[in-house]
């Protein structure tokens, strides 16, 4: 059985799916990790994946920004909320998992992790987690 955090930094995915549930574009999300705020996994193809702990990032980002930070504002406050990220890594444990899933199952698969976390969790991760629900009705 895969841990929760292990299953939480699993590269899953794709760009499409991840700029659909965050409401953010392709090119603010690339922008965001090349100013070292998210750092997703790339296939050998140089593909993006992006794991749930990303997602979660992404809408603080989107949060923090719409509260006025710049990135100097955002990256304090993430490194105060989580240190440093570790970059997601794909392992024959996730690709295998990735390939098997479709889009709708990721997309199933991301919403029953944050509605297990939404009970599970409080204050701003609650609210973000939140957020991300209101893809799912």
């Amino acid at each position: 059985m895969v841990s929760d955090e292990i299953r939480r930094n699993m590269p899953l995915f794709p760009i499409g799916i991840v700029m659909k549930l965050t409401d953010l574009t392709a090119r603010q999300i690339r922008y965001y990790e090349q100013n070292g705020l998210i750092q997703p996994a790339r296939t050998e193809g140089k593909q993006r994946l992006f794991s749930f702990n990303d997602v979660d990032r992404l809408l603080e980002i989107k949060s923090l920004i719409e509260k006025g930070l710049n990135i100097a504002g955002i990256k304090q406050v993430l490194n105060m909320h989580s240190p440093a990220q570790e970059p997601n890594e794909i392992t024959e444990v996730s690709e295998t998992k990735r390939k098997e899933l479709s889009d709708r199952e990721l997309h199933q698969l991301l919403k029953q992790q944050i509605m297990h976390h939404n009970a599970a969790r409080r204050g701003e991760e609650a609210l973000i987690r939140g957020e991300l629900s209101r893809f799912f009705h």
